[in-house]
């Protein structure tokens, strides 16, 4: 090879000296150069590749972790990412911020990882910048799932079904955390973009426990017990409902709530899916039912306390206050377990007021549960990220927390003898034996609709503005088209 190589150039040259010095200036030794160069460089690329080759080889085990699978905590637990750096970015300030570093603190203490949150007031505005700008923090923690989806629909999220044991997950959650985690990436194909953290419930019918008692009520377990409750206060002579659903320029999101309750129990959880994406309208008979099982029990003469009239100009955090009066105005309050927030100070829980579980309204549809909570998407796929979200998914990750008090948690491996205040114990109880679990619906639909249309139509019907009909037909048209 290298002999026919020698030819060609001699050959070259000779052919080149035929046309004097100017050509041999000007055409023969730039031939000769490149012929010379080419062979430089050929060499040149084959010790470089060789090179790199030894080098990849040389190359610690960590760097090839992205593609290994499922053992990530137990390499950290045993310190193989220590000194590494997590970075968390989420809506968590003030005491919530410091609840959740102690959450993590014997994690960070056991592997070495430093686990870093930043909480921001104006998480929502302030992420998307980060994301989309290609510099997103390891994980971020969405209050509801909806703006997460925007971002995994574009292929920003990884996929944590391709490290985390599936049957572990199973078996540790609620199959329906697991599929409200599901969500279409850019392929449009379903990966597993969430996991849940610390989650809250709603389905909560919240009474004065000590003057309930007295008045020889009892508590119900079905929808039409729950009726003939309230059928049995009003011969009393008192109203059964507290219901407000003023809230400034939020008016409406509590009736909201109460339509997403009622189609949890009316309709399949295929259909709860489809009503919120908008592949259901809101004028549909499954949609339209719902709202006429809220309207019987909300305008049914003598049920709410004020009367309907009363139910869009009473303040949501005033409403149940009715309960706690010497003679209690009204008796029952639907909400989430936040709302003893806005009872009045002295109360005990457990003896001044309790709750119980909204009953099921047709056995069918099971025992479900209208929750919300913080789900934890992945960004940047490395071994220590890994171990972190893995982390996530056991009730170690909340214990601390939880005995703190204000969180619950949706792992089934938590213990109901970690909460040390009763309506905190009494909700997690509800969660980990529901037999379904949907987020907040008007949270997840546009903003267009579950914050606007949504809110101000109910509003216009339930003060008796508009009929049902319209309503119904006002929301359906200011869904993005």
């Amino acid at each position: 090879m290298q002999e026919v190589d020698h030819l060609e150039e001699l050959e070259s040259f000779s052919l080149c000296m035929h046309g004097g010095t100017t050509r041999l200036a000007n055409f023969c030794f730039p031939i000769l150069w490149r012929r010379k160069m080419k062979k430089l460089m050929f060499g040149l690329l084959i010790v470089l590749t060789v090179a790199s080759m030894l080098l990849a080889a040389c190359q610690p085990k960590a760097t090839e972790e992205p593609t290994k699978t499922g053992n990530e905590l137990d390499r950290a637990f045993a310190g193989e990412f220590k000194g590494t750096v997590v970075t968390m970015a989420g809506p968590f300030t003030d005491n919530d911020a410091v609840k959740f570093d102690e959450s993590v603190k014997s994690f960070e203490e056991k592997t070495g990882i430093d686990i870093q949150y930043t909480g921001s007031k104006e998480f929502e505005a302030s992420i998307g910048i980060s994301i989309e700008g290609g510099n997103p923090p390891d994980i971020v923690d969405f209050p509801q799932p909806g703006l997460m989806a925007t971002f995994v629909a574009k292929g920003l999220a990884v996929d944590l079904g391709t490290f985390l044991d599936m049957d572990k997950l199973k078996a540790n959650y609620n199959q329906s955390w697991i599929d409200m985690g599901m969500m279409p990436s850019k392929d449009g194909n379903k990966i597993l973009a969430g996991i849940w953290g610390r989650v809250n419930a709603k389905s909560l019918v919240w009474y004065p426990k000590a003057k309930f008692d007295a008045a020889g009520y009892k508590v119900p377990t079905t929808w039409d017990e729950m009726i003939a409750l309230s059928d049995q206060i009003v011969a009393d002579g008192d109203a059964p409902w507290c219901i407000g659903i003023e809230s400034g320029a939020a008016t409406g999101w509590a009736a909201t709530d109460w339509m997403e309750e009622i189609m949890l129990r009316t309709t399949s959880l295929e259909n709860y899916d489809k009503w919120v994406k908008g592949e259901l309208k809101f004028d549909s008979p499954e949609v339209k039912h719902a709202a006429e099982v809220m309207s019987e029990l909300w305008f049914k003469e003598g049920y709410a306390y004020g009367g309907r009239s009363a139910i869009a100009t009473t303040s949501f955090g005033d409403s149940p206050k009715a309960m706690f009066e010497d003679q209690p105005k009204c008796w029952l309050h639907k909400q989430g377990n936040f709302i003893t927030s806005f009872f009045p100070e002295g109360l005990a829980a457990g003896t001044d007021y309790s709750f119980f579980y909204l009953p099921p309204i047709d056995s069918a549809y099971g025992k479900p549960v209208l929750v919300a909570g913080d789900i934890y998407a992945m960004f940047k796929d490395r071994p220590e990220v890994r171990a972190v979200m893995e982390f996530f998914t056991t009730g170690a990750s909340v214990e601390g927390w939880v005995k703190a008090g204000g969180a619950i948690s949706p792992h089934k491996d938590s213990s109901l003898d970690w909460y040390t205040n009763v309506v905190d114990r009494g909700v997690a109880e509800i969660i980990l034996n529901a037999s379904s679990m949907r987020f907040d619906g008007s949270d997840l639909m546009p903003g267009e609709v579950g914050a606007g249309s949504f809110w101000k139509s109910m509003t216009s019907y339930v003060s008796d503005s508009i009929d049902l009909d319209t309503a119904l037909k006002e929301i359906d048209a200011a869904w993005p088209k």
